[in-house]
């Protein structure tokens, strides 16, 4: 739906910090109090296991909030553009628009739109100096911008990714080889020290995305360590990882609390990502399972293990309905305590059912959707009930919201 007319607007309504806010899809909810946004969030929740997951429970743990609610993230991704937005005080009148390159966000519903991002408050510096840095450069020399439409251009877009201890990585994604393209990356590495990687890759496909092709090292290390507490995780220019570091260790904490490992268990973390939930988890039982559909997660999860000096831990790689199956579990031993953290849409029907047959003391439910969450604890409601559900601000200003509910196994009567 698109706003025709405010009739009165609410009390509690706060200005927007970003320029770009009405047009961008990024933080949609910076024209709401923190405060305010944390009880939608809770009532968001609460609403998703009360009215949609019938759930009678006495409590909900209050929300978590984030430590930053501005430049909280340590990965960005900007498109680059020959044809960016324009505003309509830009189209008014008669002014010839001579420059309409951009490098900034898409428009949400409109491929072929970008923003061109003056300041963006997501992420930390130097991450707004370089985005606007390489585009001032690129323009400056004629380095030609990407058209989605014609499927012409040069710059396609630009990471950014950074640790929690300043260091950055840069990844610049071409269409095609170019001579320019080794002195643009000097002056990039010349004029941010910061820089301690900078990449880039050569994208022929229609596509944007990346997971199929080579990065080539420019300058400096491949990858960053990023620590967590007493843990080191290699972040890579394709790994997966939670994008708020600040929060991430919060959630993983909470999910080890809700664990209650004693040191003897069996775990099972299914949808492991690259392992992070498991690493953090394994110093405190016997033996942790690993499961992940996707392969390059799984070597990021092995080379984390190796990192921490972890020997009790396993990841496989496979659909998780077809992978997680009464042979596994006995084939690897029928697990105490399972974690899961399945993608937005929740979990296969057959994952549930194996969950239940599983015969798991606790399950930890990690979700960024309580919807589809709720729906899938509907489905063992015979077998387990709730225990605690604690929600966690992962992205401030925006309307996501991460869950974390602990499940215990009903004792049958005999």
């Amino acid at each position: 739906a698109r706003i025709i007319r405010f009739h009165h607007k609410s009390e509690i309504r706060t200005a927007p910090l970003c320029k770009h806010f009405s047009v961008c899809g990024g933080c949609k909810w910076q024209h709401l109090p923190y405060s305010e946004q944390l009880k939608q969030k809770q009532q968001q929740v609460y609403d998703a296991f009360e009215r949609l997951g019938k759930f009678a429970f006495s409590s909900m743990a209050d929300i978590i909030p984030s430590e930053k609610q501005l430049y909280y993230r340590n990965k960005l991704e900007f498109t680059f553009t020959s044809r960016r937005w324009l505003y309509a005080n830009e189209i008014d009148g008669d002014t010839q628009i001579d420059n309409l390159t951009g490098l900034g966000f898409h428009i949400p519903g409109r491929f072929d739109k970008i923003i061109d991002v003056e300041h963006c408050y997501l992420q930390p510096d130097p991450s707004n100096s370089i985005r606007l840095f390489v585009k001032k450069w690129a323009v400056e020399h004629n380095i030609t911008f990407w058209d989605i439409r014609g499927q012409l251009g040069i710059l396609r877009n630009l990471i950014i990714r950074n640790s929690s201890a300043g260091k950055v990585m840069v990844i610049l994604v071409v269409s095609k080889f170019f001579d320019g393209l080794q002195h643009l990356l000097d002056a990039v590495a010349a004029a941010f020290p910061e820089i301690i990687s900078l990449q880039y890759v050569i994208n022929e496909k229609k596509n944007d995305d990346i997971s199929d092709l080579e990065v080539i090292l420019h300058k400096g290390d491949a990858f960053y360590i990023e620590k967590m507490g007493i843990l080191d995780f290699k972040v890579g220019p394709k790994s997966f990882y939670q994008t708020n570091s600040y929060q991430a260790g919060h959630l993983y904490n909470i999910v080890a609390e809700l664990a209650g490992l004693t040191g003897k268990e069996i775990v099972y973390d299914l949808y492991t990502g690259t392992g992070t939930i498991a690493c953090f988890v394994a110093a405190h039982c016997a033996k942790v399972i690993g499961v992940e559909s996707i392969p390059e997660a799984i070597d990021n999860a092995k080379e984390n293990a190796i990192l921490n000096n972890l020997t009790n831990t396993q990841f496989f790689t496979g659909d998780m309905a077809k992978i997680f199956t009464n042979e596994f579990m006995e084939l690897h031993g029928m697990p105490d305590v399972i974690i899961v953290d399945p993608p937005r849409a929740g979990m296969h029907p057959a994952v549930v059912e194996h969950l239940i047959v599983s015969g798991a003391e606790k399950i930890v439910y990690v979700s960024c959707n309580p919807a589809t969450q709720a729906r899938d604890i509907t489905m063992m409601a015979d077998n387990y009930s709730v225990a605690i559900v604690q929600p966690i601000d992962m992205f401030p200003h925006t309307h996501h919201v991460e869950n974390v509910v602990l499940l215990e196994k009903i004792m049958m009567a005999r």
